[in-house]
């Protein structure tokens, strides 16, 4: 478990797949994650993904929890990039997913910068990278808050998550040290 000033970044259990559901599986939390999921195709992810992802890995976008009220807020931290045949495939990767009425408030800067912390002392990592599209400024704008630098040369299409063409954000060790 991760905590910082107001969060807690913690692994999953099976009693967080209904709030995950019912607050990140809206319209506006997945309009640039190819839409709306089933209540299965979610509980899914949780399963088979973030669940095992914790167990064999030691790490994976973690449920993000207020630590004042243990309300589920989201989703932050790291995983293996996945999408096959992308120029990112393998690399550490850090994302997040927030439920509207936690969006401007500096949660997703917060989870993210202690995802970072420890990719970068906990794990080891040289770089990670991180994937939006270009549609999703909100999400480029903080991975660009964060010290993350565009990397266009690194862009590609056909992601089953994405609405669109994914464009590919990194950090290396030293500037996340600088």
């Amino acid at each position: 478990m991760i905590e910082t000033e107001r969060l807690r970044l913690r692994n999953w259990t099976t009693a967080d797949i209904e709030p995950f559901i019912r607050h990140l599986n809206t319209e506006p939390v997945m309009r640039w994650l190819a839409g709306v999921r089933t209540p299965e195709q979610q509980e899914s992810v949780v399963r088979d993904r973030f669940i095992p992802w914790q167990e064999t890995r030691g790490f994976t976008f973690w449920v993000v929890e207020r630590r004042d009220d243990d309300e589920l807020l989201g989703l932050c931290g790291l995983k293996i990039a996945d999408d096959p045949g992308s120029p990112v495939e393998g690399e550490l990767e850090v994302g997040w997913r927030l439920r509207e009425d936690a969006w401007g408030q500096g949660y997703a800067k917060e989870a993210a910068v202690a995802s970072l912390d420890h990719a970068f002392d906990a794990i080891g990592a040289e770089r990670v990278v991180a994937l939006t599209v270009a549609g999703n400024g909100p999400s480029w704008g903080l991975m660009e808050r964060l010290g993350m630098e565009r990397r266009p040369d690194l862009d590609f299409e056909g992601a089953a998550w994405a609405e669109g063409r994914v464009i590919v954000y990194e950090i290396k060790r030293e500037q996340w040290r600088a």
